[in-house]
């Protein structure tokens, strides 16, 4: 069956059929994986942006500008999940339908099957060094720019139902509905802090806004309310009417306040050299240090894991593909987590960078090492393996036993 796929593949110049056969089966799993993947954390963090920005009159734009700026962060930490789960679906394919024990009786080694996943693996690197050391610096910058202009962004002259808003430092108004144009309110409480330092509190039932021409105020017309206001002599004055008038400022947004640079994950990796290797720089050099392996790490990690994905995809075929898919999130966690704590560690001035970073790379790197190693010897039997095949197990002694058929029954 695998040679007759083979010769059905049209492998481009400088390609041989079998790597053009492979990588092409890890395409699309690939570019599944990584889209759903992405969409979905990347709605769960818009979900949180519009509850955080749910008072602002503007934020569906900003909620736009700031995804856009997320994509980079999240796109860095899907690729690597993306990239292991299509090989190992290809591979525990490969294996279900016995491709690979065809290539292995026709004189393919299993390196031979890997190195072109290695190879794309090493293609993936060169990526994630380009988005985690010059895009996600830029786009981490933008994404704190545009939080900040959103969270003290100025009045435009509309109001959402239930929500305050502070045109500037003296008004705060609310209203309890408002119409789909947030110009026409009802409900209306304003309180106003007068320049001598006294209160005023209105109330209305209704109320309309009316932009000025000029873009630098509103008049609010107020409709059959009070207006509450303590006198110089402190005493305190109702005012009832059923018309009036009152005018109230725009204010534009407030503008970042620091320049790029102030945090070491908004430099790029030549600033974190650079930075590193100057007598006396602005972030402790350590930090520095630790930001840049981490970056090196996750990015000089990819080539490795087809290795793992080999050895688990071929042990799927006794003990199922979900233990080992739980193996490898397991591991790529335990990756993940441990080059966090060795950051934490060297920035507390507990640990060197060096040490704290590199360590978990070469225990991770390592163990895909020896666990493909191990599966050349004797495929699909290995330490892991075995584990694997007890998880399965106990996957299935947790499930219900099948309904008796009841006698009589054909």
């Amino acid at each position: 069956m695998a040679d007759v796929r083979l010769r059905r593949a049209s492998a481009p110049p400088g390609v041989r059929i079998i790597d053009w056969y492979v990588l092409r089966l890890a395409f699309w799993p690939m570019v599944g994986a990584l889209g759903v993947t992405l969409v979905a954390l990347m709605l769960e963090r818009v979900l949180r942006l519009l509850n955080l920005l749910s008072a602002s009159t503007d934020r569906f734009g900003f909620v736009a500008e700031l995804a856009a700026n997320l994509v980079p962060h999240y796109l860095g930490l899907t690729l690597p999940a993306a990239y292991f789960v299509a090989l190992f679906i290809v591979i525990a394919r490969l294996n279900d339908g016995s491709e690979i024990d065809a290539f292995l009786a026709s004189g393919v080694s299993l390196s031979r099957l890997v190195a072109p996943y290695v190879c794309l693996g090493a293609a993936l690197a060169m990526i994630s060094l380009v988005l985690f050391g010059f895009v996600q610096p830029y786009s981490r910058y933008g994404y704190r720019a545009v939080l900040h202009a959103a969270v003290n962004a100025g009045w435009n002259g509309r109001i959402q139902a239930q929500t305050f808003v502070s045109p500037d430092d003296q008004v705060t108004m609310t209203a309890d509905g408002a119409d789909a144009a947030g110009r026409r309110l009802e409900r209306v409480f304003i309180r106003r802090m007068l320049a001598d330092g006294r209160e005023e509190v209105t109330t209305a039932k209704s109320a309309e806004i009316r932009p000025h021409a000029d873009g630098k105020g509103v008049t609010l017309v107020l409709e059959s309310g009070q207006q509450l206001r303590t006198n110089p002599r402190g005493e305190t004055d109702i005012l009832n009417f059923g018309a009036l008038n009152t005018e109230v400022p725009l204010a534009g947004a407030a503008s970042l306040l620091r320049a790029r640079g102030g945090d070491e994950r908004e430099l790029t990796l030549f600033e974190l050299i650079d930075e590193a290797g100057s007598a006396r720089p602005m972030i402790p050099r350590e930090t520095l240090l630790a930001e840049l392996y981490a970056r090196l790490a996750r990015a000089l990690a990819l080539p490795f894991l087809p290795l793992l994905a080999m050895s688990l995809g071929l042990t799927a075929k006794r003990g199922g593909r979900t233990p080992g898919l739980i193996v490898a999130g397991l591991l790529l966690l335990a990756f993940q987590h441990l080059l966090q704590l060795g950051q934490g560690l060297a920035v507390a001035g507990r640990a060197p960078a060096a040490l704290a970073v590199w360590g978990p790379f070469v225990w991770f790197t390592g163990l895909c090492v020896w666990m493909f190693i191990s599966s050349r010897k004797r495929p699909g039997q290995t330490p892991i393996g075995a584990v694997m095949e007890w998880v399965g197990d106990a996957l299935r002694r947790l499930r219900p036993p099948p309904a008796p058929i009841p006698q009589g029954s054909r």
